[in-house]
C-alpha cells in the first residue's frame, strides 16, 4: 500500500511520513498517563520516608521522587501537592558538609543530591533529619546542611504525616 501511495503520490507519502512523526513526538516519553491513578483525586500528599545511604543511587531514585511532583498530571490537581522528606539510617550521612564520610568520588555524587535537595527545598518540600539516626551514624549535628529540618525521632514525623492523610512511601 506504501508503494502504491509513493507511485501514485509521493507527496502522500511524505504527508504519512509527517503524521506519523508527529503522532510518535507527541506521546509521552515515558507513556505516563495517570487519569486511573489520579481518578478522583483532590489531594496528593506523600512522605517519603528514606534509610537509602549510597549516593549515586540517591541520586537516580531521587530524580523519579521530585518528578512524582512535578508532572503535569499531578501540577493540575485542583490542590497543590504536599510532599515530606524524612531521612534516617545511613541516608543521613548524606545532609552532611563533612566529607570525610565519604571518597573523593562518592562526594561528587553528595555534592549533586544536595544541590537536588535545595531545589527541592525551594519547591516547597518540607525535608526532615532524625536526630537520633545522625547520632547513631556518626553525623555531627553541626555539618548538618541548613537546608534540612531537625526532628528528635523520624519515626514520629512518618506516623504523623500518616495520621494527617500522607501516603507513605519507603525507599530503603
Amino acid at each position: 500500500m506504501t508503494a502504491e501511495i509513493s507511485k501514485a503520490n509521493p507527496r502522500g507519502l511524505w504527508l504519512l511520513i509527517i503524521a506519523a512523526m508527529v503522532s510518535l513526538l507527541s506521546t509521552p516519553v515515558w507513556g505516563a498517563e495517570y487519569s486511573s491513578a489520579l481518578k478522583g483525586v483532590k489531594n496528593y500528599d506523600a512522605v517519603f520516608e528514606v534509610s537509602l545511604g549510597n549516593p549515586k543511587a540517591a541520586n537516580v531514585v531521587f530524580w523519579a521522587v521530585k518528578n512524582a511532583y512535578e508532572v503535569p498530571e499531578v501540577k493540575a490537581l485542583s490542590t497543590p501537592p504536599h510532599i515530606a522528606i524524612v531521612f534516617h539510617g545511613p541516608a543521613v550521612k548524606l545532609l552532611s558538609s563533612d566529607k570525610t564520610l565519604f571518597t573523593g568520588a562518592e562526594w561528587a555524587e553528595v555534592e549533586k543530591f544536595q544541590g537536588t535537595l535545595r531545589q527541592m527545598k525551594k519547591d516547597g518540600v518540607i525535608l526532615e533529619i532524625c536526630l537520633y539516626a545522625a547520632e547513631v551514624m556518626g553525623v555531627d549535628k553541626a555539618t548538618i546542611i541548613p537546608e534540612i529540618d531537625r526532628v528528635g525521632n523520624g519515626f514520629v514525623s512518618v506516623i504523623g504525616y500518616q495520621m494527617q492523610g500522607y501516603a507513605v512511601v519507603r525507599i530503603p
